[in-house]
């Protein structure tokens, strides 16, 4: 493996049945995504797993939380919830690591960042639903800690395809390089 490959993490954000299901396209988001998996299996990348869950009671959420407020209400994505585990054609083996996480963006208040830095890694493979929540926010947050990011074009999906689109095409090469998941380099 090269020293370019052994500084990189590859992340699967919010493959969950609670996010993923209404998407027209995701069992081949889904194909896609296990692809890339079992190709970063492969290549011995460390593997990521991102899921947004809930304690019971959703304690985490304040009712100002526009977005979040709303699965409160509905008591939802709570962490015993089946609609809030890692869809199982993804499932992670023991040795990868599933952070939980209470908003929007990967980063914000999980260990996603002390696990990155004790595996010294330097570039992010980003893979998610929707593009315009966890991809956004992570490549956001992400850019801002000069990490090197690759979004998988073809292993994101938004309900909107047009914020998808914008996103990838203007938006994210500012901070990113956006490929296709054929075109990775492991």
């Amino acid at each position: 493996m090269s020293e370019t490959h052994s500084k990189t993490a590859v992340l699967f954000m919010d493959f969950q049945p609670g996010i993923i299901g209404g998407l027209p396209n995701n069992n081949e988001l889904i194909a896609t995504a296990a692809d890339v998996l079992a190709r970063a299996r492969a290549a011995s990348l460390p593997v990521i797993f991102i899921r947004v869950a809930f304690r019971p009671g959703h304690p985490e959420v304040s009712d100002r939380n526009q977005m979040f407020s709303a699965i409160k209400k509905a008591g939802r994505m709570q962490l015993t919830d089946p609609a809030s585990e890692i869809d199982p054609r993804l499932a992670p083996l023991d040795t990868e690591f599933v952070v939980v996480k209470h908003r929007v963006g990967a980063f914000y208040g999980t260990e996603l960042q002390p696990i990155l830095s004790a595996h010294d890694i330097d570039t992010l493979v980003l893979l998610g639903v929707a593009t315009g929540g966890v991809v956004l926010s992570t490549v956001r947050a992400a850019a801002d800690q000069d990490y090197r990011l690759l979004v998988v074009r073809d292993g994101c999906a938004d309900a909107d395809p047009q914020i998808h689109e914008t996103l990838m095409d203007k938006v994210f090469p500012r901070q990113a390089q956006v490929v296709s998941a054929a075109d990775l380099p492991f």
